[in-house]
């Protein structure tokens, strides 16, 4: 793969094949005689929609099956305990939308009104919008292509009447694909707060992991941190914790984390408890508050609101 010039204007830029830095670059001549594209008359609107939107949080996982849809959903409960906090859940990943079966609200229909599409309320405080409250069985496929998957978020962000939320927690497909890329050019001028990524202890799942941070380094967007999920396995019977994935001599997500210069925001172990919520649509912190995944996610989910909070006095120093 040819490398781009260090100083390559972009695309779409007025000076795109035309400025000193583009000499020698193979695509100098598709630059010049391209139209610069105008910038995307949705972005204003989104940004005008999301600048009630206090804190925007993408989850992000190298590895389908890890368990990210099952993060976001409980990240999202976990800030909604705080009654005084309000949350939106936004489910981007289309081909899998599996957060409406999660938050027990599969089947209910999107209502639009004057100010747009109304997303649907787990709890006065929580609230969801997803592709699978838009297709008409939790059976039916999803086949797009990029173009219309990346209509679909731009209109989730566009024409969804968000209001006033402190939180926005966006469950992201695996890998690093076309939604990614569109969510975080849609939400940049109104400020993303950063990525938290998902990955289990196996070296198959880290090394994707390891793509994922490079992509948020390219992209600018900050990694807030790294969960490590189902970490052991915790008996339903005696509680005893086995390790289901082998563990590396060399390696192992705090380590990764630490190499990649990333923060370890904690683990998470495999928990049936769990698995039966997530199934049910019911609240893990309702049903078992001093179970130890419970107690896992809430250090994490305090974790999270300390880097956001911390980030912003930062912005105010500044």
């Amino acid at each position: 793969m040819e490398s781009v010039p260090e100083h390559c204007p972009g695309t779409e830029s007025e000076q795109a094949g035309k400025a000193s830095a583009c000499e020698g670059c193979p695509n100098q001549k598709i630059c010049a005689s391209s139209t610069p594209a105008p910038p995307d008359p949705a972005i204003p609107i989104i940004n005008e929609r999301f600048s009630e939107v206090k804190h925007k949080i993408l989850v992000l996982s190298g590895k389908g099956g890890v368990g990210k849809s099952t993060v976001s959903s409980q990240i999202a409960r976990g800030l909604a305990t705080d009654e005084n906090v309000s949350v939106a859940l936004l489910d981007i990943d289309i081909c899998g939308p599996s957060l409406p079966t999660i938050m027990g609200v599969e089947g209910e229909q999107v209502h639009q009104s004057g100010s747009g599409w109304s997303p649907i309320y787990i709890e006065d405080n929580l609230a969801l919008m997803s592709v699978g409250f838009l297709l008409p069985s939790a059976d039916e496929a999803v086949i797009w292509r990029g173009p219309k998957k990346n209509g679909l978020i731009k209109q989730f962000l566009r024409d969804v009447d968000w209001g006033y939320q402190d939180y926005l927690v966006v469950d992201t497909p695996p890998g690093t694909s076309d939604e990614h890329l569109s969510i975080v050019q849609y939400l940049k001028g109104s400020h993303i707060d950063g990525a938290v990524i998902v990955t289990t202890p196996a070296e198959v799942s880290l090394s994707d992991v390891r793509k994922e941070i490079s992509f948020c380094k390219k992209v600018g967007l900050k990694v807030i941190g790294v969960i490590e999920n189902m970490s052991t396995f915790i008996c339903p019977t005696c509680s005893y914790h086995s390790e289901i994935f082998p563990v590396s001599e060399v390696d192992g997500v705090r380590k990764m984390a630490t190499d990649m210069d990333v923060p370890y925001l904690g683990s998470i172990p495999l928990d049936p408890k769990l698995a039966q919520c997530c199934d049910q649509g019911i609240s893990l912190y309702t049903e078992y508050p001093d179970s130890l995944v419970t107690k896992a996610y809430i250090r994490i989910v305090q974790k999270l609101k300390e880097s956001v909070s911390h980030a912003d006095t930062e912005d105010m120093d500044v």
